[in-house]
C-alpha cells in the first residue's frame, strides 16, 4: 500500500511539476504551422476558387452548412473581397509567427482560427490531412509549445540573465496585443457575429480572460502561491493535450489498418497498385510504374501497410519496436508525398507522429541545429548569454503572454 501511494504520489508530481514533452511539442508546433503555411503559400493563385466569395461552393451554401451543423468561420463575418484577403493574410502570417515560436499561445489561438475558418467555408476543399490539421488546431491552443525552439524560449532567457543582473525587462508587445484582440472579440460579440456552436467562441473567450489572470497573477511575485498554482494548471492541461494528440494518432493508425482489413484488396496484397495507375495520384507515372512493376513489391508494400498501421499502437510499450516502427510509417508518408503527390497530408501526418519521437534524439537534432548556427559568419564571436540553458532540461520556463 505504501509503495502505491509513493508511485501514486510520484506520478502526481510528474505531470504537474512540469509541461512533459517540451521538444515533441515544439515539433508539433513547428509541424502543423509549416504544412498550413505551405499550403496557403501553394493555393495563393487558386484561393478564390478554394475561399473565396465567388467560390464553387457558394457564399450562401457555406452559410447553409454553418447554421446547419454550427461550425465556426470568421469569412462568413462579412461579404465581400477585402474582407476574405484580410482573413487569408491574416491566416498566413499566423502560421509563419506560430512557427517562428512568437507569442506562441495568443498565436496558437489566431492559427485556429485561421484553420477553422477557411476550413470550414469550404468543407469540400482538402483531403485527409485538413481533417488531421483540423483536429490538432485544437489541441496546440492547450499546449505551452513555445517553451523551447522559439521565439518566447529566446525572450525568456534574455529576460532570466537581465533578472539575474538586477534589471527590467517589462514586456510591452503582450498587452497590447492582449488588448487589441480583446476589443476585436467585445465589438464581433456584441455584434452578433460570434454564431455556431459554443466551444470556439468559449474558448477564444477563456484563452482571453486566462492570459489576462497569468498576468495580473505573476506580475509582482513570479514564485507567489497563485502563480505556482496557475502553473500547475497549465502543466496539468498541456500534459493532457499531449496524451490527445497522442491517442489521436494511435486511433487513426488503427481505425486505417483495421479498415484496410476488412477491404479484398489489401487481403490480396494488390490495393496499393491501383492509386499508383491513378490519374490524380499519378504526378510521376514512371516512378510509378516503376514501383508496380514487381507483383512481389507491391504485395509486400501491401501488407507492410497494414501490419505496421495495426501493430503501431500496441508497440508504445516497447520503447525500441515503437522507434523502428515510427521510422517506417514517417518514411512511409514521405514516399506517398513523393510518389502520390500528397505532401501537405504527408506533412501533418509526420508532425503528428513527431509526439512520439524519443526525446534523446531530438536533443541531439537541437545541438546539431545550434552548432551549424554557431558556425554562421553572423554569430561568429558573439557569446551565449547567461541563463541560456535550454527549457525543458528540469527548469519551467514562464513567459507571461507567450507561455
Amino acid at each position: 500500500m505504501n509503495r502505491l501511494s509513493l508511485c501514486f504520489s510520484r506520478g502526481i508530481a510528474r505531470v504537474t511539476e512540469a509541461a512533459l514533452g517540451p521538444y515533441q511539442a515544439a515539433v508539433i508546433r513547428i509541424g502543423f504551422s509549416l504544412t498550413w503555411l505551405l499550403f496557403l503559400l501553394r493555393e495563393f493563385p487558386h484561393r478564390q476558387e478554394l475561399y473565396g466569395p465567388d467560390a464553387p461552393w457558394s457564399w450562401d451554401l457555406a452559410e447553409q452548412l454553418t447554421a446547419s451543423n454550427g461550425s465556426f468561420t470568421v469569412l462568413l463575418w462579412f461579404r465581400g473581397q477585402p474582407w476574405f484577403e484580410i482573413v487569408y493574410v491574416l491566416a498566413v502570417l499566423a502560421s509563419l509567427l506560430l512557427m517562428l515560436g512568437w507569442r506562441t499561445r495568443t498565436l496558437s489561438v489566431l492559427f485556429m482560427v485561421g484553420v477553422l475558418s477557411l476550413q470550414n467555408r469550404s468543407v469540400f476543399a482538402g483531403d485527409g490531412g485538413d481533417n488531421v490539421l483540423h483536429l490538432m488546431s485544437l489541441y496546440l491552443v492547450f499546449t505551452r509549445c513555445g517553451q523551447v525552439w522559439s521565439l518566447d524560449a529566446r525572450r525568456a532567457r534574455r529576460a532570466a540573465a537581465a533578472r539575474a543582473r538586477g534589471e527590467r525587462t517589462p514586456d510591452r508587445a503582450g498587452p497590447v496585443l492582449w488588448a487589441v484582440l480583446g476589443l476585436v472579440l467585445v465589438v464581433v460579440t456584441a455584434a452578433g457575429r460570434m454564431r455556431g456552436e459554443w466551444l470556439v467562441p468559449a474558448l477564444l473567450w477563456g484563452v482571453w480572460v486566462a492570459q489576462a489572470l497569468w498576468w495580473a497573477v505573476g506580475r509582482r511575485d513570479r514564485w507567489s502561491q497563485p502563480r505556482i498554482l496557475l502553473d500547475v494548471i497549465a502543466n496539468l492541461v498541456h500534459n493532457a493535450a499531449l496524451l490527445v494528440i497522442a491517442a489521436e494518432a494511435c486511433l487513426i493508425y488503427a481505425t486505417a489498418g483495421w479498415y484496410k482489413i476488412q477491404g479484398s484488396r489489401w487481403q490480396d496484397g494488390t490495393a496499393v497498385y491501383y492509386p499508383l495507375h491513378l490519374d490524380y495520384f499519378s504526378p510521376w507515372p514512371a516512378l510509378g510504374d516503376l514501383l508496380s512493376a514487381s507483383g512481389t513489391m507491391v504485395m509486400l508494400v501491401t501488407y507492410g501497410t497494414v501490419a505496421v498501421q495495426v501493430a503501431f499502437p500496441f508497440t508504445l510499450f516497447n520503447r525500441r519496436v515503437k522507434n523502428v516502427l515510427l521510422a517506417a510509417m514517417m518514411t512511409e508518408h514521405a514516399v506517398i508525398a513523393v510518389v502520390l503527390g500528397l505532401p501537405f497530408f504527408s506533412l501533418a501526418m509526420i508532425a503528428a507522429d513527431a509526439v512520439f519521437l524519443p526525446t534523446s534524439f531530438l536533443h541531439r537534432v537541437g545541438g546539431w541545429a545550434a552548432h551549424a548556427r554557431g558556425r554562421l559568419p553572423s554569430r561568429a564571436g558573439r557569446p551565449e548569454p547567461e541563463g541560456a540553458r535550454s527549457p525543458g532540461d528540469g527548469e519551467p520556463v514562464h513567459v507571461g503572454f507567450g507561455a
